[in-house]
């Protein structure tokens, strides 16, 4: 399977589907071929083909960038909740979630791809208590990676580009990355998507290409928004992609509005992309 770089794709789960087939029917409708694909786990999407997925997906006429696990239990009302709930920020739920981590690995090798993303949680301070056991586990969760030869990309967003960076030189982790999302950081308000790229350029493995506001009120969401009509720069955003030499595909998330409107807003996303791109040339 060959991606070209910058090539147009979309995460599953952003079109709400519930089996391959209807994620082909999709597909042909925004007439791209990319998908990044949701493992299945119960919190994060599911799959009515349950454990023959992966198989029903390879036989599909699809491409698949990576895989996307979330953790059951994550509750994202607002960034107070997830930053409780989210990936492996609590203790109590770590060993679990390292558990679910496994065997979105091995469905990640099943589906024939080598990438898997997922919300590491909100990183503790340099200063904090909790970070060696933290950075333990995210230790632990590269050598299971790594056992089958799957490389681990964290989403961005929830703490500064320089705290993410400074764990990563830290952890020295060879298949342990980030996929880039600017919405998520102006989400959770936490810094210049332009800048986080330059800052992360080199540790850049995949990225998810949604854009939003910041909000109004600290503490509080931020609004996801269409491509284009956020505050991300997206054109701005793709060129700094280029400089810092990341080669990978765009693939488009969107998380707001029904199936619908969902679809209407990736279809205006893949036209919008094409236009940044070719301005690119």
């Amino acid at each position: 399977m060959t991606i070209e770089p910058f090539e147009i794709g979309v995460c599953s789960w952003s079109l709400q589907v519930k089996s391959i087939p209807e994620l082909e029917t999709f597909l042909d409708e925004l007439r791209i071929d990319l998908v990044q694909i949701a493992c299945g786990d119960p919190h994060h999407a599911s799959w009515v083909e349950g454990e023959a997925m992966p198989g029903v997906a390879g036989d599909a006429g699809f491409r698949m960038s990576g895989a996307m696990i979330g953790f059951p239990g994550e509750d994202y009302t607002t960034p107070q909740t997830i930053k409780e709930t989210g990936g492996f920020g609590n203790p109590a739920t770590r060993k679990e979630r390292l558990e679910v981590l496994h065997w979105a690995v091995s469905r990640t090798v099943q589906l024939g791809i080598k990438d898997l993303m997922f919300h590491a949680g909100f990183i503790p301070e340099p200063t904090s208590a909790d970070r060696k056991a933290f950075l333990d586990t995210l230790i632990e969760a590269s050598r299971i990676a790594k056992e089958k030869g799957v490389h681990l990309a964290l989403e961005t967003g929830q703490e500064p580009a320089d705290l993410l960076l400074k764990t990563l030189n830290e952890l020295e982790l060879d298949n342990v990355h980030v996929n880039f999302d600017p919405a998520n950081m102006l989400l959770y308000d936490m810094g210049d998507p332009i800048k986080a790229v330059e800052t992360l350029g080199p540790h850049i493995r995949s990225v998810h290409l949604k854009d939003a506001k910041r909000p109004k009120i600290k503490g509080q969401w931020g609004e996801e928004v269409p491509l284009g009509q956020g505050q991300a720069n997206i054109p701005l955003f793709v060129k700094k992609l280029k400089e810092v030499g990341f080669k990978g595909p765009l693939i488009i998330e969107r998380e707001a509005g029904d199936q619908q409107a969902r679809l209407r807003d990736i279809a205006h996303g893949v036209r919008y992309l094409k236009e940044v791109l070719s301005g690119l040339k």
